[in-house]
């Protein structure tokens, strides 16, 4: 893995208004983690939707994506990748919603319910993933960063319905809580490992890690806001958009 050290000499990788944030050890996580894509991103999406995933053997259950928030309301939504806000500055989804397959959506909904019970409820980033955005990632991230993207021709647990994106906001003020480092960090401090940061934000990674845990999901090494259900691997890949979701049933 590259040294922090490496990843600290970047220098534009977020803005607070209009003032630059600077990378360096010891500094507070950015508010949106930004790359320069290795090629334009439009010429990126165009390729990614004339290809095709990757043939599997199977066999898969049949998908079941379900919309999150429809089991639990309290669950909220900040679906980075329909907006600008996000690693690559410009929006990639049509639509900011979040579908799961049934049995990992259940699962969420009762880790949100253990969690509010200690104040806090879940913030999802991102969850089921098209295909084609996958292999839009890969390309337009630089091969010293693949770590924190999916290699599209293995395809994405984000793109089985069984991977999601997520933090935690706390009831009292409905404010998101701070973690070691920012959503998508392409930095150490993105591992659920580093010891880094505040003894506060290591406290509310593991809790997250935790209650996630108890229903079934697995964090993702690199990334403490990624995690995997258990069952991810009775699934296979797709590549619908969310806006044919209910069509495609």
């Amino acid at each position: 893995m590259k040294p922090f050290a490496r990843l600290a000499a970047q220098v534009l990788i977020g803005t607070i208004g209009a003032q630059p944030l600077l990378a360096q050890a010891g500094a507070a996580p950015p508010a949106v983690f930004r790359i320069t894509p290795v090629r334009p991103v439009a010429e990126l999406r165009a390729e990614a939707l004339r290809a095709s995933p990757p043939a599997e053997a199977g066999p898969f259950r049949p998908s079941d994506l379900v919309e999150v928030v429809h089991f639990d309301s309290t669950i909220r939504l900040d679906i980075r990748y329909a907006t600008s806000d996000n690693f690559l500055g410009t929006p990639l989804y049509e639509e900011a919603r979040a579908f799961l397959q049934r049995p990992a959506a259940g699962a969420l909904v009762r880790v949100n319910r253990a969690l509010r019970a200690q104040g806090y409820g879940l913030l999802i980033h991102d969850a089921y993933r098209p295909w084609y955005i996958t292999k839009v990632f890969w390309d337009a991230t630089p091969p010293d960063k693949h770590d924190f993207v999916a290699k599209p021709a293995d395809g994405s647990r984000h793109n089985r319905g069984c991977a999601v994106d997520l933090t935690m906001y706390r009831l009292q003020d409905g404010r998101p809580v701070e973690m070691p480092s920012g959503y998508d960090e392409m930095s150490e401090r993105a591992y659920p490992t580093y010891a880094g940061g505040t003894a506060e934000q290591r406290r509310l990674r593991d809790l997250l890690r935790s209650a996630m845990a108890a229903e079934g999901f697995t964090v993702n090494q690199f990334e403490w806001w990624h995690f995997d259900y258990k069952d991810w691997h009775e699934y296979g890949i797709q590549n619908v958009r969310f806006q044919d979701i209910a069509a495609a049933r």
